[in-house]
């Protein structure tokens, strides 16, 4: 077990009356246990928790006056994660996938998998099926990708990304979904907090659908998966974001950290890629 502390400060100038869906909160699962958690706004405004889509993300809708506006989270989690030896880890077949995955096979606003099916095939068809393949198609991407915040925007999608090769975590996230999608693994985009991440943010990665289990990776390698928190589940970025404003606000700051109470954590190990970390 992990003790993992994470939160947020976000602070905007709000200039017409506006209505936020924040998406901060850390989900509550059997592998992620809340033990504290406080969320405060300046100036105080009543805050609703909504369980949003069929994973139960907990989004916060506030009614936002006019003025500056503080938002602040701070939660303590204990991780549970099941670590497993990836090894014999393979991939589930077609016929005996579970109805609820089904979805995670299709092409998403951001993940455009029916693009790239021949140009999957011909890159990582002839690997060894299961875990190994997926962490060839991260490190494909790792590799074939150049991290540059600011590079991206709120429209970008894997192919865009492929073609400019350029992007930050969300599109290193979708392309690797993209591709997963695309070999007939199922894959679906988790947003979160991670430990050891810098410079801190809100962090995106993905999951894989492998030997009836979901399984974290991190294309961007830039945080252990041992150390992710999670925030919420989609299909992509777009079902996740962590703040949709309806309304003329502009943000003037944004702080996020995660830090883990246990320094010497051996689940914190970048190097490690060959322990599978599961915490749907």
């Amino acid at each position: 077990m992990s003790i993992i502390n994470v939160g947020c400060q976000l602070n905007y100038i709000v200039r017409s009356p506006a209505i936020y869906l924040l998406n901060l909160s850390v989900t509550r699962n059997n592998h992620q246990t809340v033990t504290s958690e406080t969320l405060e706004v300046f100036p105080f405004q009543p805050a609703e928790e909504c369980d949003v889509g069929p994973l139960g993300n907990r989004i916060v809708r506030i009614n936002a006056p006019l003025g500056e506006l503080t938002i602040n989270y701070n939660a303590t989690v204990e991780l549970h994660a099941d670590i497993v030896d990836s090894t014999n880890v393979g991939e589930t077949s077609y016929e005996h996938l579970s109805a609820d995955v089904l979805s995670y096979l299709n092409p998403s606003r951001y993940c455009e998998s029916d693009k790239l099916y021949r140009f999957a095939f011909e890159e990582f068809g002839q690997l060894l099926p299961g875990y190994s393949r997926v962490t060839a198609i991260c490190n494909w991407t790792y590799e074939q990708l150049h991290y540059s915040p600011g590079s991206t925007g709120p429209t970008t999608t894997a192919c865009d990304v492929l073609i400019q090769r350029t992007g930050v975590c969300r599109d290193y996230a979708h392309v690797a979904i993209s591709l997963c999608r695309a070999m007939g693994i199922p894959a679906r985009y988790v947003s979160g907090y991670a430990v050891n991440l810098q410079p801190q943010d809100f962090h995106g990665f993905f999951e894989a659908y492998l030997d009836g289990r979901w399984f974290l990776f991190d294309a961007t390698r830039l945080a252990p998966v041992g150390g992710f928190v999670r925030i919420g589940t989609g299909r992509d970025a777009a079902d996740v974001a962590f703040a949709t404003i309806r309304g003329e606000a502009e943000c003037t700051g944004i702080n996020v950290w995660a830090n883990n109470a246990n320094q010497n954590d051996q689940e914190l190990n970048s190097n490690d890629v060959q322990t599978g970390v599961s915490s749907a």
